[in-house]
This record gives C-alpha cells, sequence and structure tokens, in this order.
C-alpha cells in the first residue's frame, strides 16, 4: 500500500462549471481520459461534460490528447487544473459593425475556430479571415476609438424581453417574431447601428425600426444559409450612422498608429485561451489579407457584403487616403447600394433592376474584372504574337525634386516590355534614349483630378542610391488608362502581352468614368425617391471631407449616383471593391519594424505581392521587394527577428509594433493565398497553411 502511493499523487482540478475543487489521486502513467473519467465520477452530478476538457492555466495548455498520460503532458503534483467547457460565448464584430455573441471552441486554434466561425456565417474561404483584438486608444488621443463597453450590442442566447428599436446603440434584447426563442444554435445577431433612424435604411418598407419581414433576429436549430432572415441581415447590413459607427472605429491618422493596431491580430496557430483571451471578451473578425478568391454572388452574398462594408468603413475612417472625386465616387456606389438593399427582401431579388440575362451578363463580367484586379494574372496569350505589344506616342515627362511642373518636357516614350524609352522624336527611336526607366519593382501610384485634366502616373523608382521619384503626365483619360496599366504590369515584370493588360485598361476607364460629374442626371426608375435632403454626406464620407463644401456635397453625390443608378446590388458592391483595390494604399499592413545593425525605426507594409520600407515621418516609400524574389523566411525566435531571404538583399527585421509570429504569418499567409489554383473545387489545405506560417518554415 505503502509503494502505491509513493507512485501516485494527488493533483488538485478547479471545474469551472460548479466552482467546486477537487483533489483526485492520480499516476503519471494515467491517461488524460482516464482522469477526467475519475473526475466526473467523483462528482455525482448528473449532466452532459462531452464539451469539457483540461485546462491547465499555469502552462496555457489544453491537455485534449485523451490518450496522452499526465507524464508526457508534464503534469506533476505542484499542477493546479480546470475542468471547463471547450466551447465559449464571446462576442464577435463582424466587418459591417454587427456585433454576435456566438459559442466558438476555445480549444482548437484560431485558424479552426475561423473556420467553424465563417461555415456557421455561410462565408467562403475562411483562410481570408482573422480575429483582431481591439486595440485600446491611449487616454490624450481618439477617445471615440476606445471600444465601448456600455454600448455593446448583442443578444443574450435565452432573452425573452422585446425591445423596440429606438435608434439607438443600446437596444437591448429582441426576441424572435414567436415570442419565443429558438435553441440549440450557436449564435445570435444584432446590428451595432441605428435601424430606422436615417433615410435610406435597408429594411422592408413598413415599420420604421422593424427587421426584414417585420421579424426579429433568432437564433436557429439549421446551417445558417437556410434561415432567411438571419441570413438576410449579413447580405444586407443594417445602416449604421457614422456617429455612431465612430464609437467602435479608429481615425488612424500616421502609419504609426495603423501599425499599434495590427499588433492586435491573434496567432492562427494557436487556441484563445492560449493567447489569453476570456469568455464574453470582445474581438473583430475581419478580412486579414486582401487577395479575394473566386468571388461569386450565387454563393457569395455574405462574403462580398462582409468585404464591401469593410471597405466603406475603411475609407469613412480614413484609413485610406482617396481623392475628392473618388470619395464622391464611393459615396455615390454606397447609395446605390443602399438604395438596392433597401428594395430587397432577398438575395435572389437583386435581378428586379434589369432583366436577369443582362444582370447576370453583367455581373460576370464585373466578377472578371474584380478578378483580374485583385490577383492579377500569371497566364498570357497563346495567340500568334509574334512580338510584345508596345505603347508608342508623346507624352509629358519630369523629376520632381529638380523640377516644377511648368517644367515638364514633352518627349516621344515608347514602352517595350518592362522599360519606358524617351525621345526628343518618332526619328530617334533607332537610337540611344534620352532616358529610360525599368518599370519592374517600381511603385505606381495616381495622381488624377478629372474636373482639372490632371492625369499623373508617379512612379517609385528603386535604385542604389535609394528611390528615385519621376511622374507621367498624360493629355487624357485613353492615354492615362493605358499607360498606367501598362506601367502596373511593369512593375510586376509583366509586359503588355499579358492576357490582363486589356481588362485593366478597361477597369481604369471605368473607374475614370465613374468620377464624371453629371450635371444631368439620368432619369432611371429607382425602388424608392433620393432627394439632396435624405443624404447626410457624414454617412458617405470621410471626416476630413465634410470640411470643405459641406453644403453641395449632398448634391455631388446625386449627380454622382446617375452615373451608378443602373446598377444592381451585386454590380454596386463589386465596383466598390474594384475601385477600393484601385486605391495606392490599398492592401498595404502596417508594422514599425527595426532593421538589424540599423538603429532606426521604420515602417514595413505587407502587400499581397510585395514588402515595402517606408520613412515613418514622410510616408515615403524607401525600397519594395516583391514576393517573387523571396527565397525563403523564417523567424529567428531568440532575438524576435523574422528573416527574409530576396534575391537582391537578405533582412533581418524586428517588429516592435507587433509579435515577430505576426508580421510572418503575414508573409506566409500571403504566399499560401498565392498557391491557391483556378481550380474552385480545391480543398482548404490545413497542413500548408500552418507550414508556411507557423514560424519553422525556410
Amino acid at each position: 500500500m505503502d509503494s502505491t502511493q509513493e507512485r501516485t499523487w494527488l493533483v488538485s482540478i478547479h471545474i469551472t462549471d460548479l466552482s467546486v475543487d477537487k483533489t483526485l489521486r492520480v499516476s503519471g502513467d494515467l491517461h488524460i481520459g482516464g482522469v477526467m473519467f475519475k473526475l466526473v465520477e467523483s462528482l455525482a452530478v448528473p449532466a452532459d461534460w462531452s464539451d469539457h476538457a483540461l485546462w491547465w492555466p499555469e502552462k496555457s495548455m489544453w491537455l485534449t490528447k485523451s490518450r496522452l498520460t499526465l507524464n508526457q503532458y508534464g503534469v506533476h503534483a505542484d499542477a493546479k487544473l480546470q475542468f471547463t467547457p471547450m466551447h465559449k460565448t464571446m462576442k464577435i464584430q463582424l466587418p459591417d459593425l454587427q456585433l454576435i455573441d456566438i459559442k466558438i471552441d476555445f480549444s482548437v486554434n484560431v485558424f479552426n475556430a475561423v473556420i467553424q466561425l465563417s461555415k456557421e456565417m455561410g462565408v467562403r474561404h475562411p483562410e481570408e479571415l482573422s480575429l483582431l483584438k481591439p486595440i485600446p486608444a491611449t487616454k490624450d488621443k481618439d477617445k471615440k476609438g476606445s471600444t465601448p463597453t456600455t454600448t455593446l450590442n448583442t443578444i443574450n442566447r435565452n432573452s425573452r424581453t422585446s425591445s423596440s428599436s429606438n435608434g439607438s446603440l443600446n437596444k437591448g434584447n429582441i426576441t424572435p417574431a414567436s415570442g419565443t426563442p429558438v435553441h440549440g444554435r450557436s449564435f445570435q445577431i444584432q446590428p451595432a447601428g441605428t435601424v430606422g433612424r436615417a433615410p435610406l435604411t435597408p429594411i422592408t418598407p413598413g415599420t420604421p425600426g422593424s427587421w426584414v419581414n417585420g421579424m426579429s433576429p433568432l437564433s436557429i436549430t439549421r446551417s445558417l444559409s437556410f434561415d432567411e432572415n438571419l441570413y438576410n441581415q449579413l447580405i444586407h447590413s443594417p445602416r449604421t450612422p457614422s456617429k455612431e459607427a465612430f464609437l467602435y472605429l479608429r481615425k488612424l491618422k500616421t502609419l504609426q498608429e495603423k501599425a499599434a493596431v495590427n499588433g492586435g491580430w491573434l496567432d492562427s496557430n494557436k487556441s484563445l485561451m492560449e493567447q489569453g483571451v476570456l469568455e464574453s471578451d470582445l474581438l473583430h473578425l475581419k478580412f486579414k489579407y486582401y487577395f479575394f478568391y473566386d468571388l461569386n454572388p450565387k454563393y457569395d452574398p455574405v462574403r462580398i457584403n462582409q468585404i464591401y462594408e469593410q471597405a466603406k468603413w475603411s475609407l469613412i475612417a480614413e484609413e485610406l487616403d482617396c481623392t475628392d472625386e473618388e470619395m464622391i465616387m464611393f459615396a455615390a456606389l454606397q447609395l446605390q447600394v443602399e438604395q438596392q438593399a433597401q428594395s430587397a427582401v432577398l438575395d435572389s431579388t437583386d435581378s428586379a433592376a434589369k432583366p436577369a440575362d443582362n444582370d447576370h451578363d453583367d455581373i460576370d463580367a464585373a466578377l472578371n474584372d474584380l478578378q483580374v484586379s485583385l490577383e492579377g494574372s500569371s497566364h498570357h496569350n497563346t495567340g500568334d504574337i509574334t512580338q510584345v505589344p508596345e505603347l508608342q506616342e508623346y507624352i509629358k515627362h519630369f523629376r520632381p525634386k529638380k523640377y516644377t511642373m511648368k517644367s515638364a518636357k514633352r518627349y516621344y516614350a515608347l514602352l517595350r516590355d518592362t522599360l519606358i524609352y524617351f525621345y526628343k522624336s518618332p526619328d530617334e527611336t533607332n537610337q540611344n534614349s534620352i532616358h529610360h526607366i525599368n518599370l519592374r519593382d517600381c511603385e505606381i501610384q495616381p495622381d488624377v483630378n478629372l474636373s482639372g485634366r490632371k492625369f499623373i502616373i508617379k512612379l517609385f523608382i528603386p535604385g542604389a542610391e535609394g528611390i528615385a521619384e519621376e511622374w507621367l503626365r498624360c493629355e487624357d483619360e485613353d492615354q492615362y488608362a493605358r499607360w498606367m496599366a501598362a506601367c502596373r504590369l511593369g512593375s510586376k515584370g509583366h509586359t503588355m502581352a499579358d492576357s490582363s493588360y486589356n481588362a485593366e485598361v478597361k477597369n481604369i476607364e471605368q473607374f475614370l468614368s465613374l468620377q464624371k460629374p453629371n450635371s444631368t442626371p439620368t432619369h432611371i426608375s429607382t425602388p424608392i425617391a433620393v432627394s439632396e435632403d435624405s443624404i447626410e454626406p457624414s454617412n458617405y464620407m470621410a471626416p476630413r471631407f465634410l470640411k470643405k463644401n459641406k453644403t453641395k456635397l449632398a448634391q455631388k453625390i446625386l449627380e454622382a449616383h446617375s452615373n451608378v443608378c443602373a446598377m444592381s446590388l451585386s454590380e454596386a458592391k463589386l465596383n466598390y471593391i474594384k475601385a477600393w483595390q484601385a486605391l495606392p494604399e490599398y492592401g498595404l499592413t502596417y508594422f514599425l519594424v527595426k532593421f538589424r545593425n540599423s538603429k532606426k525605426e521604420e515602417i514595413v507594409g505587407i502587400g499581397y505581392n510585395r514588402l515595402i520600407r517606408l520613412n515613418p515621418k514622410t510616408s515615403e516609400v524607401t525600397k519594395t521587394y516583391r514576393f517573387s524574389t523571396m527565397s525563403s523566411w523564417s523567424v529567428h525566435w531568440e532575438n524576435r527577428e523574422v528573416i527574409v531571404d530576396f534575391e537582391e538583399e537578405k533582412l533581418a527585421i524586428k517588429p516592435l509594433s507587433a509579435d515577430c509570429k505576426v508580421f510572418h504569418e503575414f508573409l506566409g499567409g500571403y504566399i499560401y493565398l498565392s498557391m491557391r489554383s483556378q481550380d474552385k473545387n480545391q480543398a482548404l489545405n490545413e497542413d500548408m497553411f500552418y507550414k508556411l506560417t507557423s514560424g519553422t518554415c525556410g
């Protein structure tokens, strides 16, 4: 008996559901399943314990492998364990600012938790999303940006108390139309915004503040995609006035502030509990990677809407910069989305604006253009091309740091392959050029003002002495579209022979046409009449645009709306996404870093196909590195550095605004997304994702 006791010892286990501590005598060779069996037997409490597992707080570790022994896990007599549910309720804020109370598996890694959440919502390609911890604002700055604790807008799962929609974020609890909650599903949803206060609220006309079809949201007992009421709320997001939205949004004015927010991304390879997330905590679900794949209105109404909403709020919160004309265009598209959404109950009514065949043709065309603009093209024409197409015409060129715009010189320019050659006249094209530019790895930025007839292409050219800036000024929209498309392809190492060139030209032309003011609006019947008085510019535009010509903004939005009023709901959202993607700062995630052997702090931006270095004071790009030239990347855990090996240079980067694992995961995540093939039926390769993002690949 004594020898047996010597081989056994006491382990303390806290049962969280009962707030009870239990002490069990165990041996080191007892497997985890046996420990839980002994524990449940000792409780003598009739309950379903199947969702419970052992958690080791001191080590931040789940003991979920039931066949492993205590010795194999390293559990000894001094360990204090918890017996707790794996699924716990927490608050998730969606890209459209709606809040949901949802049960999430705290024992699986974040990547799997997001897969489960996406499945509940009916969202394909969950690898594009992740969870973000809210970063509290500083005490002295941006008090609006802190996440409010008294206005969180959720629904209790078993609520029976009804509350009217009073135009406030504090709506309280809402019950199903029958008055009886439906149990058995993991989440319920409520908009984090006003329903019924502002004009053009996307609800069925009738009772202000009512839900679609006059029904309240409810927890569901089958696949979310079959619950039209709840599913509709994710497709047609209730409108949130910007004044209330800024309770949840932060205006990020500097690159350092943008970098600080990105420190909140959770590690996809660890569970929520391992990262300090507790039950009832608030997390943001966002599209982490700006590399959207196979968008299809038939299968992705929720996904398209949530991408659109994330794009919309990023512009209104000034996360991305744009021109006045572009902001008006975005406002007009938003107005069209609201118009169409207000008249729609189900996504199938999206075709009501025009005949079904034409609508599908237009959507297919928009999807093709969007896929080219978002993903680019790795395929080339296979026709009888005996030589690569070229651009040859007069264009103005100057260097802004040396000359003024008035000193721009008119040259005969020849764009061949990825090079631009400048000559005095066409007769000299067989001679040495006066100057030439290599577009490969350049940063390309537009500077367009339609009313001022300004069509400038800014080229930031990497060199041994840093970045050289040169500008091209085009005569009109047509020339600008041709040259901008060619420059964008050239920066990626592609020529005009690339099959995406014509589509890129078309995208640019369409983008410009949407910005043209229309003083004689096209008269097309719309579901709901719109007047200047019904448009509140602050709900459509970033605050900095409201400071000038505020009285005329509603008129300008209405005029621009005439350019897009024939678009269906899907078309308007897809065009909004496409225009968002065309902005210079689109798709960049910023980090404050230090490079090895350097004392100064810098900003690094990670995009879907490149890594860029920026001056944190001026925001100027100092160098660009294309992923196509990257041979390996890994983490030096001891120094907390990410090692990235490019053809031209090996970088040792120490992130300061985020953990090195977060930085590394962005690199691996984008590489993983770029490996997705054109096969729309391919399965999600979780093992490959873990391999590329775990921090051990090289």
